[in-house]
């Protein structure tokens, strides 16, 4: 499978999502893109565009100024889609005033294997909306979702990369043993967990 890396570090919109439009509509099969940016917006953008194309795509946040979104292509374009003429918007910030707060690592009462898979669907869903949450606060067991080995690693990173921030409970990593395993987001405190929650349009507690 061909793999092409798009440097898009440093320029603006719509230059990213331009870039990747012409790499995408000179494909001739199965590939995939690694298009490299410097800040969120971008990543949103170019969700947005594999979005419109249904292609696989996954964002990750390397550093301050350092984001991966990598697109699969699983073949080749249609001719339609190959002949669309570029015409690339900067979308304004996905990112509403919500802050969502998970504190388990399963979601509901009952079967807890039942529960860990519906958290498991309810983390992937939240990637999916059209306004992401400004904010995502883990405490208690909810504390183990950001470790190493979590199944909703790769949607809490996507989410991370187009600017949603990921908090986890220092004090409840403490006590579980896990801080040395946190995989996504930083640690934060009990004053921080609530002022996001006061300052907040709208809590989602699951």
């Amino acid at each position: 499978m061909e793999k092409m890396i798009i440097n898009a570090v440093g320029d603006q919109c719509p230059i990213p999502v331009v870039k990747t439009t012409k790499a995408l509509n000179a494909l001739n099969g199965a590939a995939t893109l690694e298009v490299h940016v410097d800040n969120e917006i971008a990543v949103q953008n170019l969700t947005k565009l594999a979005n419109s194309k249904n292609h696989k795509s996954f964002a990750e946040k390397k550093s301050e100024n350092l984001y991966i979104v990598t697109i699969q292509v699983e073949g080749a374009s249609t001719a339609e889609t190959a002949n669309t003429p570029i015409c690339p918007t900067c979308a304004p910030d996905k990112r509403g005033s919500t802050v969502v707060t998970i504190s388990s690592d399963r979601m509901g009462e009952g079967n807890d294997e039942l529960g860990k898979v519906l958290i498991k669907g309810f983390i992937f869903a939240l990637s999916q909306l059209e306004e992401l949450p400004s904010t995502i606060l883990f405490y208690n067991g909810g504390a183990t979702i950001t470790t190493e080995d979590s199944e909703s690693l790769a949607d809490l990173k996507n989410m991370e990369a187009q600017g949603v921030e990921i908090l986890t409970c220092g004090t409840c990593l403490d006590y579980y043993g896990i801080k040395d395993k946190l995989a996504v987001g930083s640690v934060t405190n009990m004053y921080t967990i609530v002022e996001k929650m006061m300052n907040a349009d709208k809590i989602i507690k699951q």
